[in-house]
């Protein structure tokens, strides 16, 4: 894994790590993880003490809109990348007493035979996580804790208390596909919880600023 680049976005915990692909002749190889490359960047702090544990593979049609999810017991940190399409990344800051909670901010990830590079975003604990579908697309993604059923929730991405200023522009969109009734979402999604909800419930104290970033959890 030949890492070129790692970007902060506005919340600087959520990073885009940009990753070489070695192009001749006859098309491409590339290798998109390898955990001792994470290592040499103290950026990825928040990756160094992780175990992949499963990955998932997902194909969503244009105009589906996913998220926001979340999990804990055990926490759930996601490493995403487009395998093919394009669709517009959303990550939530659901961190109690976190400078930017609430707040979201965006990233388009699409997959170009043609480029002589490929991208992940990492989504630390601490965030919920979703996607705009921009076409027909495949996405792939690592997490560092498996699926549990009865520990995971969600805030719908139509919350109105969600805020959008670091979202360079999806918001419109979002707002595109719903005012002219193109979007696709669950039934699970579109029902939601807001944020405002959320901090009722007694889980919302698990995801504590202070304590993720002192156990280099975000």
């Amino acid at each position: 894994m030949k890492i070129i680049e790692i970007k902060e976005l506005s919340i600087p915990e959520i990073k885009i790590i940009k990753f070489e692909k070695f192009k001749d002749e006859r098309g491409y190889f590339v290798e998109p993880f390898r955990k001792s490359d994470i290592l040499n960047f103290n950026r990825l702090k928040s990756m160094h003490n992780i175990n992949i544990t499963q990955t998932n593979q997902s194909f969503s049609k244009k105009n589906v809109i996913r998220g926001l999810h979340f999990q804990w017991n055990p926490y759930m940190g996601k490493l995403v990348r487009t395998i093919k399409g394009r669709m517009i990344d959303v990550v939530l800051d659901i961190r109690k007493d976190s400078p930017t909670f609430g707040k979201v901010v965006t990233y388009e990830l699409s997959s170009n035979n043609e480029t002589d590079f490929e991208e992940w975003i990492w989504v630390p604990v601490g965030f919920a996580h979703g996607n705009i579908y921009l076409e027909d697309t495949i996405i792939e993604y690592f997490c560092s804790g498996e699926y549990s059923q009865n520990y995971e929730t969600g805030i719908s991405i139509l919350s109105e208390d969600i805020d959008w200023s670091f979202s360079n522009g999806a918001k419109i969109i979002l707002d595109n596909l719903i005012r002219n009734k193109t979007a696709i979402l669950s039934e699970k999604d579109s029902k939601s919880q807001s944020i405002s909800d959320w901090t009722k419930k007694p889980e919302f104290f698990i995801f504590n600023y202070k304590d993720l970033t002192n156990r280099n959890l975000c």
